[in-house]
């Protein structure tokens, strides 16, 4: 069964000289940085990013990163980083397909996912805090379950 996607959002991005190998292919750390600055893109859509976290009281720890390797990116290529939020209630799990921007072929999938974190008591929530929540649900683009509903 698939996954449920509550919000949907991408972000284009070349990959610079720096990034790449001997042989000109990006190496392989750096789609966990495709993945941030895409995740950090999503999280300035919702309204709700990293520094709104933190003024709530929490912080966001990855808590698990998963990353399949189909085609190499290359340096001076465009790539079209979708993310799909696929969890947001007890944590924030965040689906990634990064694609050539030309011809969309699929290079690499992945997903990550965080764990909300109380910042005074370093408590791991079990589940992610009210503010974030609201902040997902008034988005543009939420597509709710009918579970809490919304439509």
């Amino acid at each position: 069964m698939a996954e449920h996607v509550y919000l949907h959002h991408e972000t284009v991005l070349t990959v610079p000289f720096f990034d790449v190998d001997a042989m000109e292919m990006a190496w392989h750390g750096n789609y966990v940085k495709y993945f941030e600055i895409a995740r950090c893109a999503l999280l300035d859509h919702i309204r709700h990013n990293y520094n709104d976290m933190r003024e709530t009281g929490y912080t966001w720890p990855i808590v698990r990163l998963e990353i399949k390797y189909l085609r190499p990116a290359r340096f001076g290529q465009q790539l079209r980083v979708a993310c799909a939020v696929a969890e947001y209630e007890s944590c924030l799990k965040i689906r990634y397909t990064i694609r050539d921007a030309a011809d969309g072929t699929l290079l690499t999938r992945g997903f990550t996912m965080q764990a909300a974190v109380h910042t005074a008591t370093g408590e791991l929530q079990l589940q992610t805090p009210a503010a974030w929540q609201r902040a997902v649900r008034a988005c543009a683009g939420f597509r709710g379950t009918g579970a809490h509903g919304q439509s």
